[in-house]
């Protein structure tokens, strides 16, 4: 039999001192190990995606349990035939998820963490006084959702700040907070509680834990992964699919990137949409001179805006000094 590929999802909010070395020294192991992925690394800690064979996955965990930072990292493991990456990225930022929420240490203020079997029973008793709330971007929660979750009109998790005041009628309310993995969570409902939300929850885990833990129960339509899958079945239980294709209206999880660069838009589109109009998402994006050709996937490598994966970035301003 084939051995399988893993693919490892992660976090670990954690004081790195040196981001820099640590950084080229991460990338180097996870070369040496075969290893593809996205990995970000900030002296807050560290978030990651990587895929892999088992041997060389297991080779990466050991080495991250090894460092006394990353005690509390807990790995949510997946098996796919093939690995979900076509390359290795790891970047240095200012913070280990995009959210400009300043001043907040997860660690130090953050919302309880609500268990996947704790969870399962809450979305059963569907109590009025309980909010579950989505803090992903529109296209995430477009494709897969939990029943009866309150979402947000945002574009990406930088403008969830700006939403505090509609959350206001909820502030009352016993609110459960959940993202894809659960580093969003961490900083979301450490926001809301510093802005006086005194009832506030997170779905530890996120939305994989509690797929991997609970079979999905009540997880609507699919979720939405940042690598080559896009979207992975997450509910064993009573599984459906909620998104429609952006041309046809046809049901479809199919998540695919307008063939027009100037566009790009990023919508649910089924192979017959796909076709009408060459990969893009109408017949205006069709006509422009730009237009990458479709193959057939709707997935379109992007540029790496001087990111060379062995030195980092050329420009030696995007450095993060210690």
């Amino acid at each position: 039999m084939k051995e399988p590929y893993l693919v490892l999802l992660y976090y670990c909010y954690t004081n790195i001192s040196n981001p820099n070395k640590f950084r080229e020294k991460h990338h180097l192991f996870c070369i040496n190990n075969n290893l593809k992925g996205r990995i970000i690394v900030s002296k807050e800690g560290i978030n990651g995606t990587i895929s892999g064979k088992k041997n060389d996955c297991e080779n990466y965990m050991k080495k991250i349990y090894s460092d006394i930072r990353f005690k509390n990292v807990e790995f949510k493991i997946a098996k796919y035939p093939k690995n979900v990456f076509n390359k290795l990225n790891v970047r240095l930022k200012k913070e280990i998820v995009n959210s400009g929420i300043k001043n907040i240490d997860p660690n130090k203020l953050s919302g309880k963490y609500i268990e996947p079997k704790e969870f399962k029973s809450i979305l059963k008793n569907d109590d009025d006084d309980v909010v579950i709330l989505d803090i992903r971007s529109n296209y995430e929660y477009n494709v897969g959702k939990f029943k009866n979750a309150i979402t947000l009109d945002i574009e990406n998790f930088r403008e969830f700040q700006a939403k505090i005041d509609e959350l206001k009628k909820i502030k009352d309310k016993k609110i459960i907070t959940y993202c894809t993995g659960g580093v969003k969570c961490e900083k979301a409902s450490g926001f809301l509680l510093k802005k006086g939300f005194k009832n506030v929850y997170q779905l530890h885990g996120g939305i994989i834990k509690y797929g991997i833990e609970e079979d999905g129960y009540d997880f609507e339509g699919k979720c939405y992964v940042f690598d080559n899958r896009l979207t992975v079945n997450i509910n064993k239980s009573n599984p459906s699919v909620i998104s429609k294709c952006y041309i046809t209206g046809e049901l479809s999880d199919r998540m695919v990137n307008c063939a027009n660069p100037e566009c790009n838009i990023h919508v649910p589109m089924s192979q017959n949409g796909s076709k009408l109009f060459k990969g893009c998402c109408s017949k205006s994006c069709m006509k422009n001179e730009k237009i990458r050709t479709y193959n057939g996937s709707g997935s379109y490598q992007k540029s790496l805006n001087g990111y060379n994966p062995f030195i980092g970035y050329k420009n030696k301003s995007r450095k993060i000094k210690s």
